[in-house]
């Protein structure tokens, strides 16, 4: 097999795989009822993900999903409280300020508007650091904002990386009905896992400088 044989045969390969699990994430949301199905589907997907980007390509799909559907269930609907919880009191406030005809509270736009985009990469983080790190659910939380914090190059390439897919998925919806999920979750978690190793190897370097 040539080198572009080589190279068509596993974009081909990652696309299967992608639309599949992009399938499992849809199947096991609706499965729970969308409510309690989103988020254990969603950090499902994540795992996956992370175990493809550590060299476990040949998992087999459907029962590691499962597998992950079923121990995360209690825990990720926790997390999917919280987030839930943040995104209504969001959208509470947008209603609030659109409906109130005051010159001061469209003030309040700017500041909504920069927590909006903190919580936007914060959730960069959220998934890739529930899956990645064997923690409480509040230490993952502090543990994902702290990460969002100190690496700003990161989150932006994330952004970079994500905008022109959105608005491929803009232009042509069914790429987001085939892909939307499982891109997102290996995009995010490509540049997380980077995020992840570069605070360990800074927490080893001070560890080891403590002790000389």
């Amino acid at each position: 097999m040539n080198a572009i044989s080589s190279f068509i045969y596993n974009a081909l390969e990652w696309i299967t795989r992608l639309a599949y699990l992009n399938l499992l994430w849809i199947f096991f949301t609706l499965l729970g009822g969308v409510i309690f199905g989103f988020f254990p589907s969603t950090t499902s997907m994540f795992a996956i993900v992370r175990e493809w980007l550590k060299g476990e390509t040949e998992i087999p799909l459907f029962s590691t999903f499962w597998k992950h559907f079923k121990e995360e269930f209690m825990k990720s609907n926790l997390l999917g409280v919280l987030v839930t919880l943040i995104i209504v009191i969001i959208g509470l406030d947008i209603i609030y300020i659109q409906s109130t005809n005051s010159d001061l509270l469209t003030w309040t736009y700017l500041p909504l508007f920069a927590f909006m985009l903190l919580f936007i990469m914060f959730l960069f983080y959220l998934f890739p650091s529930f899956v990645h790190f064997n923690l409480k659910l509040g230490q993952v939380i502090k543990n994902s904002f702290f990460i969002m914090l100190i690496n700003p190059i990161t989150t932006l390439l994330i952004f970079l990386c994500l905008l022109p897919f959105f608005y491929l998925i803009s232009l042509l919806p069914a790429i987001g009905i085939i892909f939307g999920g499982s891109v997102y979750a290996f995009i995010s978690m490509r540049f997380s896992l980077h995020a992840f190793q570069k605070v360990s190897d800074k927490q080893e370097a001070l560890k080891v400088s403590s002790e000389l």
